[in-house]
């Protein structure tokens, strides 16, 4: 394409005709507002239903509030809940609770074996993979009452407990329940891990489905051995999806205690599997006294949140985040 003469600019320039330096920034703003306007409706969602309740939810972490209703007088009270919770005679032990319980169930279930049964299922013929995978989706498909009764009937007591009547001895129970005396944190994760596992095994298929069969083929052919494919080129093609489920079942686990509550309810006894988000819930909205302590509560939570942040920041650093989204250089040969 011909560069326009210099009396075409003029004459161009005579009538007003746009140039290309304004048609490519008339291009670059509407581009902009089409995109934000895109943008607009997701984003006033998110303000509304995630950044104005965590605002609020600090303000309350400030306040004396007691229980849910707003009518209730309640006055900003400077740092004393953050006081209380770091001197709560309970606090290192729940803390502890929650790195056990996260890290563990992230590291064994949500990561480790969803990565072995995507690596497994993707190797074995494709229906007999796509079943297996639908088995260990049943977890995550069956409600989460019915899927917590399954558990507790399998850890009751003799002569109902399931494995007491299969295994009496292994896990320490003998024959009793193994929730109250017996191994809880063993169920707890396992619950939560059968979960969390399914999740990540569907995302570690479809990376690994997606890797070109050229590269596998081509390293087959000079003699490289399973582990090698897996060590040299699976897992470094899959690095975006370990960040991804990395980030959000780490999340998802700090801030999860729906199954801990219907099979433990934190116990037995005193917070022995009792985690953060629980604790949280409890201060919210159980009574202690006739009170709920809801700005208590709220404390708990906005340090939980902050928290997660900080572990978010640490992945994106961790895994080179800014290098897996810029876009490839193209040399020139």
């Amino acid at each position: 394409m011909t560069q326009p003469s210099e009396k075409e600019a003029l004459a161009r320039a005579a009538v007003g005709a746009p140039g290309p330096q304004r048609r490519t920034l008339g291009r670059r703003v509407r581009s902009t507002v089409s995109a934000y306007g895109f943008l607009g409706p997701a984003m006033a969602l998110v303000f509304v239903f995630f950044i104005a309740p965590g605002i609020l939810l600090l303000i309350l972490s400030f306040t004396d509030l007691s229980s849910a209703n707003f009518n209730d007088p309640w006055n900003i009270i400077g740092f004393a809940n953050f006081e209380r919770l770091f001197t709560d005679p309970f606090f290192p032990k729940i803390l502890r609770n929650t790195v056990f319980y996260v890290f563990t169930t992230l590291i064994l279930f949500n990561l480790g074996l969803a990565l072995v049964l995507a690596l497994v299922t993707t190797s074995i013929p494709r229906r007999t993979g796509f079943f297996f995978r639908l088995v260990w989706l049943l977890p995550r498909l069956t409600p989460s009452v019915v899927y917590i009764l399954m558990w507790r009937r399998i850890g009751q007591a003799d002569p109902y407990g399931i494995y007491n009547q299969l295994f009496p001895e292994v896990l320490g129970a003998s024959g009793g329940n193994l929730f109250l005396g017996g191994s809880p944190w063993t169920f707890v994760i396992l619950t939560n891990g059968f979960i969390g596992a399914s999740f990540g095994m569907i995302i570690f298929t479809s990376a690994l489905e997606s890797i070109p069969k050229d590269l596998l083929t081509a390293a087959k052919v000079d003699g490289a051995s399973m582990w090698r494919i897996i060590r040299d080129i699976k897992l470094p093609l899959i690095k975006w999806p370990l960040l991804f489920i990395a980030t959000y079942q780490t999340l998802s686990l700090l801030t999860s205690f729906e199954y801990i509550l219907l099979l433990t309810d934190g116990g037995p006894g005193l917070f022995t599997t009792e985690v953060w988000a629980l604790t949280a819930y409890k201060r919210a909205f159980a009574s202690y006294a006739g009170n709920s302590q809801w700005a208590f509560g709220a404390t708990w939570a906005i340090v939980l949140v902050t928290v997660a942040l900080l572990l978010a920041a640490v992945y994106v650093k961790l895994f080179k985040f800014n290098e897996l989204i810029e876009e490839p250089r193209i040399e020139n040969l």
